[in-house]
């Protein structure tokens, strides 16, 4: 494995097609953790993780609280909490306010990835319709991590795009096909 030991990635409106392309083309042996933030009703229990499962051969999961994070496995955001990222790289679960009026937030999932792993980092952002996302995106890449963006043209909701390519022009900006790919390039597979 290349420098590369875990992947964050936010999204929104559009989600379920969206991390079903993603998740659909990385193979099994793709040896990141993931952690995913999608915007969901605070109210309702997450079928996310079920249908997610249907379109990759990678384990995924909801989070937990204090749960170690382990190698190709995707841990889905719960409703109604903020997914974060501890030093010892195990994951947390937060009440605390709704960041850009979202709990989970992708933000803070973002940040605290970015200051646990690093230049380990790569930071996704795909579609949506608020600018949750950029600030994190900004701080993965400050911490020496990697930004990759779907292309807002692509987007089913192009605002999350464009505000993460918006404050950082750096980021890779991709289609959604050629993502998994990258992905699995960049661990040096």
């Amino acid at each position: 494995m290349g420098q590369y030991q875990a992947m964050v990635v936010g999204v929104s409106a559009g989600a379920v097609e969206a991390l079903s392309s993603l998740f659909s083309g990385l193979p099994g042996d793709f040896p990141l953790s993931t952690c995913v933030v999608v915007h969901l009703p605070p109210d309702k229990d997450s079928v996310l993780p079920e249908l997610l499962q249907m379109h990759t051969t990678l384990a995924v999961k909801e989070a937990e609280d204090k749960e170690p994070m382990e190698a190709g496995t995707v841990y889905i955001a719960p409703p109604d909490y903020h997914l974060q990222v501890e030093p010892d790289h195990s994951l947390s679960l937060s009440a605390e306010a709704p960041v850009l009026f979202s709990r989970p937030s992708v933000d803070v999932l973002f940040e605290t990835a970015a200051e646990a792993f690093g230049e380990g980092l790569i930071g996704v952002v795909l579609t949506g319709a608020s600018s949750d996302g950029a600030r994190g995106l900004r701080k993965v890449i400050d911490c020496g991590g990697r930004g990759i963006v779907q292309q807002p043209k692509d987007a089913y909701a192009p605002t999350m795009p464009q505000a993460a390519i918006a404050l950082c022009p750096e980021a890779e900006v991709l289609s959604l096909k050629d993502m998994a790919t990258t992905a699995y390039e960049m661990v040096g597979l």
